[in-house]
Parts: structure tokens; sequence; C-alpha cells
């Protein structure tokens, strides 16, 4: 069985998508006109997709960290510029609790708080 989309709850949509078209360079979609609450949809490459919607009072696990994230691929040779982006417009990065093999960081989104771990790409995804 194969994915068909991660869904973000937010209080703001708009903020939200507009931080992941900023830095991470997701371009919006043509959505579904059937939903029941504001939405955007995102592209994040090769028809996948994420969407982003409205959830009234909404806030992120406490247990957002290194434990629980959303993990995406970057180009290695633009992992400075990104986190140079990222703080820029707001985001805390910082560097993982544990080794690994795999060149990568983590980012808190400042519009909800959701933490992102960015594992470096040495080819296009």
């Amino acid at each position: 069985m194969s994915r068909s989309h991660p869904t973000l709850p937010t209080r703001d949509v708009q903020a939200t998508a507009s931080f992941l078209e900023k830095t991470l360079g997701y371009a919006r979609v043509t959505q579904p006109a059937n939903s029941l609450v504001e939405a955007v949809w995102l592209n994040i490459q090769n028809g996948q997709q994420i969407q982003v919607v409205f959830a009234e009072g909404f806030t992120v696990s406490r247990f957002d960290g290194e434990v629980g994230h959303i993990a995406v691929f970057h180009p290695a040779a633009e992992f400075a510029e990104l986190k140079r982006r990222l703080e820029r417009l707001g985001a805390k990065v910082f560097e993982p609790e544990r080794p690994s093999r795999f060149a990568r960081f983590f980012f808190r989104e400042p519009v909800n708080g959701y933490v992102f771990e960015v594992f470096a790409s040495h080819f296009d995804h």
C-alpha cells in the first residue's frame, strides 16, 4: 500500500503553507473543491503532496522533537543555505541528539511548532 498524503493541521493555514513554500520550496497545487475547512495543498515533488488544513485551537504534540517529527530529504549541497533561510524566517534549527551515519539536522517551524528532520540527499528527489 502506498501513501497518498500527510495532513498538517494548523490554526493558520496561509502562514503554515507560506512558510513551507519559502523554506522547503513546496509549491501550491489545485486542491479539491469539497474541503469542509480552509486548506492548501502543496506539491512536495514527484506527485507527492502535503495537505495543510485549518483546525481551530490546534497545538502540536508535546512529543514533537527527535521522537516525533516530519522527515524530509533536501539536497546536501543546499544545507547551509536552507539553515540560513529557516532561521531568517523564524525557525529554530538544532542538531540531532543522537549520532547518525546520515547528514541531517532538525528545525522547529515558527507557526505551529512542528519539528522537521532534514536528511541530506545526494541526488534529485
